[in-house]
């Protein structure tokens, strides 16, 4: 695939990778044409040497925090996920559960939720997968936690089961335990207008404003006492600040104007055709190109 991409990097102004690095050492030749978006966590010791190496490849983070381990590398700008507005909605009077949903890992921290849910005496909902990785954490450390009633064990669930499982949750519980490049969870429960209690770590401040869609507490303490606090935020105000914020509006008109301005930084190195800089100006923008 890749491959036929460099026989077709011609056509094209700006060629936007989404495959980590995998693609560095066959398009570096053509680096100020290209950019890539990091996806994952980048506080990996072997990451570091091949971000050296490869320093004058474009990235864009998904989180300022994403960043933080690579100081050196050549971020041009950071764009937060959207959804698109019509995905997950609120879905009316929530039923008194609370809800995980994401993966049954150890940094995501299931373990936690399941301590606060039952600390406050709320029922947990819990939907998520378990990946051939971590069958035996699941097995040994969160399997004996799980009674059926009080903690229910969903399983993984689809997009179009996401609305009602999130829109009817009291809340989502969602404390991590590490360097969290984004977490997307936490911006579709806020489409769903529900609030989400969670601890610090990566892109957490970035995406949650505390007291306004949710709560971030540094321990299981503060977590129980903030879920008072937590069920009696403004749902609609949650889905409003889900609007103005995470979009995919927002997104793909953040990632435009960094195509712009790489553009034209190409155009001056690589002497684009004008046919082909239309796409990287606002003119172009604006003709529709």
């Amino acid at each position: 695939m890749l491959d036929k991409v460099s026989e077709r990097a011609a056509d094209f102004d700006i060629l936007h990778f989404h495959i980590d690095y995998l693609h560095f050492p066959l398009f570096r030749s053509k680096a100020a044409r290209t950019v890539t978006t990091l996806h994952g966590r980048q506080d990996l010791a072997d990451h570091m040497p091949f971000y050296r190496r490869f320093s004058d490849m474009p990235l864009i983070s998904i989180s300022n925090a994403q960043r933080t381990p690579l100081r050196g590398a050549n971020f041009v700008g950071t764009v937060h996920h959207g959804l698109p507005l019509d995905l997950h909605k609120p879905s009316g009077t929530p039923t008194g559960y609370v809800a995980f949903l994401g993966r049954i890992s150890p940094e995501k921290r299931p373990d936690r939720a399941i301590a606060i849910a039952r600390a406050v005496g709320l029922p947990l909902k819990i939907a998520a997968k378990v990946d051939k990785v971590d069958e035996t954490y699941f097995r040994q450390v969160i399997a004996p936690l799980l009674d059926g009633a009080e903690v229910e064990f969903v399983g993984e669930i689809n997009e179009s089961a996401k609305t009602e499982f999130l829109g009817r949750a009291a809340g989502l519980l969602f404390p991590i335990d590490w360097p969290e490049p984004f977490g997307l969870v936490m911006i579709e429960a806020m489409a769903c207008g529900t609030p989400v209690l969670t601890f610090p770590g990566g892109s957490v401040p970035e995406i949650i404003e505390d007291g306004l869609t949710g709560y971030i507490g540094s321990n299981i303490e503060e977590a129980v006492q903030a879920i008072p606090d937590l069920l009696a935020l403004d749902r609609n105000a949650i889905r409003t600040r889900f609007e103005q914020r995470f979009s995919s509006r927002r997104m793909a008109s953040d990632y435009v104007r960094i195509y712009q301005v790489l553009g034209r930084h190409a155009a001056s190195e690589i002497h684009l055709s004008p046919v082909a800089l239309s796409a990287a100006t606002p003119e172009g923008e604006r003709a529709g190109a």
